[in-house]
Parts: C-alpha cells; sequence; structure tokens
C-alpha cells in the first residue's frame, strides 16, 4: 500500500509547543528533602564546636567567685574588671611583640617559600622528591628534642630573650608547610599558559610575577593565614628561649596560678589573645576557603 499524499489544501495539524514555565519560579531539587537533616546538623556540629569558645566568654565576664563554682552559673552580675587589669597588667608590650613576630615572620615565610615551590613545580629541579622530603622531615622532629641546641646557640649568639630568635624560629618553623602548600596550588597552573607566555617572550621571573602569581593568589593568603595563625599561637619557644620580651602566649602565664582563683581573669585575657586571629580569619575567610579548595575541581 502506498501512502495517500495530503491535498496542499489540508494541514497537517501543527504539534502542541511546550509550556514554557514561569521565569519567576525555580525548581526544586528533588533532595531538597533530604537536605534539612544535614543543615540541622552542620549547626548543631557547629555548635558544639562553638561552645568551648562560648563557655570562656562567659567566664569572661564572671567575677572569681561565680567562674569557680562547680556548677555553671547563666545569670549573675556581668563586671569588665577582669578585662581592665588584662591591660594594665603590661599586654600591649606582648602584643607588639606578637605583631611584629607573627607578621615579619610570615612575610619573610612568604618570600623564601614561593621561589622554592616555583622551582619544585613549575620548573622542577633534580631529586625533587628529595628535596621534598627533606623540608616536611624538619616537621617530623619532636620540638623538645631540639631546645637544648637551640638554647646554647641562641645563648652565644645573645639572641636570648629577644624577638629576632622567635623570628628565626617561627621562620624554620613555618617555611616547610608553606613550601608544601604554595607548590601545591602552583602545580594546577595550567602549563599552556606558561608556553604561550614563554613564546611571546616572557622570562622565569616575569612569568611568576606577572601570570604564576596572581592565579594563585588565593592560595597564598591562605598560606599567609596559616603561617601567621601558627606563629601567633606557639607557645614553647617563648617560654623556653624568652622571658620579658616574649609573645602573647607567655603573657596569658603570668596569670596562671595553684594558690589564687584565677579562672575569670585567664577566661578573659584568652578572649583578648583570640579576637585578633577570629577578626582575622573572618576578614580573609573568602580567601582562605579559595585558597583550600584551589585545584579541587576542574
Amino acid at each position: 500500500m502506498t501512502a495517500t499524499a495530503l491535498h496542499p489544501s489540508e494541514k497537517k495539524p501543527a504539534s502542541p509547543e511546550p509550556r514554557s514555565r514561569p521565569r519567576g519560579r525555580r525548581r526544586r531539587p528533588a533532595n531538597d528533602k533530604a537536605s534539612w537533616p544535614v543543615a540541622v546538623l552542620g549547626w548543631l556540629g557547629s555548635l558544639v564546636l562553638f561552645s568551648p569558645i562560648a563557655y570562656m566568654l562567659l567566664k569572661s565576664f564572671q567575677t572569681e567567685t561565680d567562674a569557680a563554682s562547680p556548677s555553671p552559673k547563666l545569670l549573675f552580675h556581668p563586671t569588665l574588671e577582669h578585662y581592665r587589669s588584662t591591660f594594665q597588667a603590661g599586654f600591649w608590650a606582648y602584643a607588639g611583640n606578637s605583631i611584629v613576630v607573627a607578621v615579619v615572620s610570615t612575610v619573610l615565610v612568604l618570600l623564601l617559600a614561593t621561589p622554592a615551590a616555583y622551582a619544585l613545580s613549575v620548573r622542577p629541579v633534580r631529586k625533587t622528591q628529595d628535596v621534598l622530603f627533606f623540608f616536611i622531615s624538619t616537621k617530623m622532629m619532636p620540638v623538645a628534642a631540639g631546645i637544648i641546641p637551640i638554647y646554647v646557640v641562641a645563648q652565644h649568639l645573645h639572641l636570648l630573650n629577644t624577638v629576632v630568635v622567635l623570628l628565626i624560629l617561627h621562620l624554620g618553623m613555618n617555611l616547610p608547610l608553606a613550601v608544601w602548600m604554595i607548590r601545591s596550588f602552583l602545580q594546577e597552573v595550567p602549563g599552556e599558559i606558561l608556553e604561550a607566555a614563554a613564546m611571546d617572550g616572557a622570562g622565569r621571573i616575569r612569568i611568576m610575577r606577572s601570570i604564576v602569581l596572581p592565579l594563585v593568589r588565593p592560595g597564598l593568603w591562605s598560606t599567609a593565614l596559616l603561617c601567621c595563625v601558627f606563629s601567633w599561637n606557639e607557645y614553647f619557644y617563648a617560654v623556653n628561649l624568652t622571658t620579658t620580651t616574649s609573645t602573647l602566649p607567655l603573657f596569658m602565664q603570668k596569670f596562671l596560678s595553684f594558690g589564687e582563683l584565677y579562672t575569670a581573669q585567664v577566661a578573659a585575657v584568652a578572649t583578648v589573645v583570640s579576637i585578633p586571629v577570629v577578626v582575622l580569619g573572618w576578614v580573609c575567610q573568602r580567601s582562605l576557603v579559595r585558597g583550600l579548595l584551589f585545584g579541587a575541581v576542574k
């Protein structure tokens, strides 16, 4: 049988056009109902992690008698006496030393770690794995095992109780971490971009300064933030190599005593010491997240 042709006057019925959804509506994801338990668990986990900080902040506004009570007191008469005594006990001198040591050591770490990571990733040198293992092996030795020779050397160089010895030690403490982190960020830079820049006549220094560093800027910010936090919180070198010219972790030790009640005072000092780190992390949170996730999704 042959198919009969349609007469020109007969028109084939047009297929119905699909309905267009209103622009204002958005289709809800299929797993939207299952997302709220994850959100609830996330909030619960955040509250659990934040509870020690909230407890410390609560204790800092209490009197020593209320702070030393066995059961936590939520209803009390707040006081600012502990914060006033913190700033009157020489806080600013220790804070200035902490700022100098953290900032200067972090800048020096970035200046030294960036060329080293560039040489180990973009322009690999011979025996790269051996060099990387040497860097990370310096973090494997316990800090207490090397404090005696460090103390002897610092004593002969007349560096005890100075900011310079803390700068040198914080530089050595954070440099291996920075080299490994920056190298992981540099390995995610596409090689085609570097080859195109080299074909255009750009040298290695120009490529690193104008192309590589702007691409890995979030990674550099996250590395700087972590190194600054580690330097700010370092206590072991400060307590063994310095006395009066020291940083804020050693300032907190002045209020630790077994004969008197210093619970609320220590909570106030810890709150003040933690504020700069918290503010810095909040300001740099976008760069920190971008840096830690750099190259995770291609």
